[in-house]
Order: C-alpha cells, then structure tokens, then sequence
C-alpha cells in the first residue's frame, strides 16, 4: 500500500520541528537556498521562535508542510511580497531525495498559490537557482514564467538566480 503525502501548515507550538526541517533542507541541498546551514544552526532559539510566529499567526507569511504518516518530506514558505502588496512569493521549496518526482514540490507550491488567492494577491512570484532544472520545471508546470530578473546567488556569486512569476486568475 502506498502512503499518501499530506499538506499542511506549520503549526505555533511546532518552533523545534521548523528548525529541524529547514536544516535539513539547508544541508541536503546547500545550493538551493539563500542561507547555508552553518548561518542557520548559530542562530539563537528566539530567532526560530520569532520566525515559527511570523508563519503561524493569521495575516502573516504561511510554512506548509509535506508528510507521509508522521515523517516530513518537504517544506514550503509562502511569504508576503515586499516590493509588492499585491504579490505573494514562494520561498524556501524543499524535498527530501527519497519524495523527489513523486508530486510532493507541485503539491506545495500548489498550497502557496492557494494560500495567495486567499490573500487576495494577483500574482505569486519566487527565486530560483538558473542551473537547476527539475527546479525550474517544476515551477514553470505549476504555471510560472521567467520574469527577465535575474541576480547572483547570495552565498555563491558564481551562480545565478532567476525570478519566476504566476499570474492568478481573478475568478
């Protein structure tokens, strides 16, 4: 029998399990991400606290949550647009190696566009590495496309990032 992947929100009382995964993330895939795991695991245990409440309280950024039974197989940030009140963004997309092709990165970016017409946003966008493909495939099958955007990645300037952007339908 075939376990199914569940999505879900991060829950407030969950601030050890959001440090856990994102390290996780962090060290699976160094390249992937914005911050490296060393940065990540020196950060005192108020920053997870302050990070865990700005993803759980109503109105704020969202952390979703992919599990199978009771172990988490991929993580995902919708996040609040800075330069844009009417954008949201896609941050921080990770699966584990052994859920990888199986629908669990389309299942989580799919929650962050759900939860950015809950906010009324007309547009999701994201970061992703240029050079990693099944990234960008998977998010131009979710419906983005390459804004012309692009900058070094912040913790290796050999590589570069590209922006990504969906429309939503207003309907």
């Amino acid at each position: 029998m075939v376990a199914v992947v569940r999505i879900r929100r991060l829950e407030p009382h969950e601030v050890a399990l959001h440090r856990q995964v994102r390290l996780r993330a962090l060290r699976d895939a160094p390249d992937a991400f914005g911050e490296t795991a060393a940065d990540v695991e020196a950060r005192p245990s108020s920053y997870w606290e302050q990070l865990t409440q700005s993803v759980t309280e109503p109105g704020r950024h969202v952390m979703f949550l992919a599990s199978e039974e009771d172990a988490i197989c991929g993580s995902t940030y919708g996040l609040l647009d800075v330069e844009s009140n009417d954008a949201g963004r896609v941050g921080g997309t990770w699966v584990a190696p052994s859920h990888r092709r199986r629908g669990v990165g389309k299942a989580l970016v799919d929650a962050v566009i759900s939860w950015a017409r809950e906010h009324g946003f007309g547009r999701v966008r994201l970061w992703a590495p240029a050079a990693s493909t099944a990234a960008l495939a998977l998010y131009r099958r979710a419906g983005f496309l390459e804004t012309g955007r692009s900058r070094p990645f912040p913790t290796n300037a050999a590589l570069q990032i590209v922006e990504l952007e969906c429309m939503l339908s207003t309907q």
